[in-house]
């Protein structure tokens, strides 16, 4: 059963292009051996992405950063500051010398993300669930998106939503902050459809991969008219994580 990904009836959504990557079955084991074979990869393969970031034309590099910002730019959102795409913050690290180190398939992405300078995230779909909904956040919706117990706020910001989420395979601590736990039906009656879990800012808590979880989805977001980048972008991502896990499902949005 493949993943549904819908997308909100909101004119303001429509200067974004989506893709989504599904790894089943994923394999730790070959995961686990593959970084130990060759620890120093990621930050290697991040050093050279950079140098190639680098011999970009300054007009492509300030280009492709503007879109991305504008496609997150909604109503009292602004992508700025610590409000910033995570592509952005991912880039800094490379620069920093400092790029984060998770576990093979996060790592996977991030290189991708800074390849491409899109955000993605990365989730497990067993907790998420089977059925999503790409919407803007509403007032005083927020979620927990760090072992500190951190939070960001979502209004106005695109969210990728569980519409059937697998609560009880949810992080206690995000059941502890109410992130989950007694908001359903409150959404519901609003008129509001699904529990926020992905953004391309900040990913929750409540559906983050951890090693031993056995199906993940990759989404990653693109400006409009960035159809050839965004195939390559989701491609990589599959190739990449595609080494560890059943032959990656890809899946370019309209």
């Amino acid at each position: 059963m493949d993943i549904e990904l819908a997308i909100d009836a909101d004119s303001r959504l429509e200067k974004v292009r989506l893709a989504i990557v599904e790894l089943k079955g994923l394999d730790w084991q070959t995961a686990s051996f593959k970084t130990a074979q060759n620890p120093d990869y990621v930050p290697t393969r991040a050093k050279e992405i950079l140098r190639e970031i680098r011999v970009w034309p300054s007009a492509h590099f300030e280009a492709r950063k503007k879109a991305v910002r504008d496609m997150l730019r909604n109503g009292n959102y602004k992508p700025a500051g610590r409000a910033k795409p995570s592509s952005e913050y991912i880039l800094q690290a490379a620069i920093d010398g400092d790029f984060p180190m998770v576990n093979f398939f996060v790592d996977a992405v991030n290189l991708a993300s800074l390849r491409y300078l899109y955000p993605m995230s990365i989730f497990d779909s067993d907790k998420a669930g089977m059925s999503l909904l790409v919407r803007l956040g509403v007032p005083n919706e927020e979620y927990i998106f760090n072992t500190s117990g951190q939070i960001i706020d979502l209004e106005d910001l695109l969210c990728i939503c569980a519409l059937d989420p697998h609560i009880e395979l949810f992080t206690e601590k995000a059941i502890e902050k109410d992130m989950i736990s007694g908001t359903l039906n409150d959404r519901v009656i609003c008129g509001v459809r699904g529990v926020p879990i992905a953004n391309p800012v900040r990913d929750s808590m409540a559906t983050k991969l951890f090693e031993g979880a056995h199906n993940a989805a990759v989404v990653i977001y693109a400006p409009c008219n960035d159809e050839r980048d965004l195939e390559a972008a989701a491609h990589d991502v599959a190739e990449l994580c595609g080494q560890a896990c059943n032959v990656p499902c890809v899946r370019i949005l309209p």
